[in-house]
């Protein structure tokens, strides 16, 4: 099935912001990146756990509703599960608390072996050491029919471009310029000929462009 991928990046390509630390882990511009995204509906109730209906139904749900859909399997790097926060403790369960909005098989790209994390709701934290192609084939394997999503940090989407392993690229690009970080599109070279390429604008102003097989 569909390996997918969505990101959210700026007019200059950055995906991930400069200068992470304990208190922004994700960078100080993060919430510049990520505010629309994290103003819809679906973000605030999948992941925030808002049920009140508030937040935007417009364009930007739209694509945030479909992140969610039709996943089987997720493959993501030690960064976003969040070991680095905390990677000698046995007992760290990531930054995502115990409703992790995932509800599949999570498998975490990581060079030291650590036990499965299973919740209630679901999501089960694998943790490999292997490479992006045989992560990407052990999740298709667990996803069955559903699709596999490549869901980051940058680096991990960045190998899954190079190998070709993405079917479905969806890049929500936010009208701001973060000047540093770290781009998600230096050295693919022609990526866009491997695909067809559509583009939608939203009320936000966010231009979602979106490459399929």
């Amino acid at each position: 099935m569909p390996v997918r991928v969505d990101l959210n990046i700026s007019l200059d390509g950055v995906a991930m912001p400069a200068d992470p630390s304990p208190e922004n882990p994700m960078g100080e511009d993060w919430g510049r990146l990520v505010a629309d995204y994290m103003a819809t509906r679906t973000f605030r109730e999948r992941v925030f756990g808002d049920t009140s209906g508030a937040g935007t139904t417009g364009v930007d749900d739209r694509y945030a509703a479909a992140y969610f859909e039709g996943i089987g399997a997720e493959v993501m790097g030690a960064g976003m599960f969040g070991l680095h926060a905390f990677p000698d403790d046995p007992e760290w369960r990531g930054w995502w608390g115990e409703e992790p909005p995932f509800r599949v098989p999570v498998f975490v790209l990581t060079h030291r072996e650590r036990p499965e994390i299973a919740f209630a709701n679901g999501t089960r934290f694998t943790f490999v050491c292997e490479s992006i192609t045989d992560a990407v084939t052990r999740a298709s394997a667990a996803a069955g029919d559903a699709d596999v999503r490549i869901g980051g940090g940058v680096g991990v989407v960045r190998a899954a471009l190079e190998a070709d392993l993405v079917d479905h690229l969806h890049v929500a690009i936010r009208p701001v310029i973060l000047g540093r970080g770290t781009r998600l599109w230096d050295d693919l070279r022609d990526l866009d000929r491997r695909y067809t390429v559509t583009t939608e604008v939203a009320e936000s102003g966010v231009v979602h462009v979106t490459f399929s097989r």
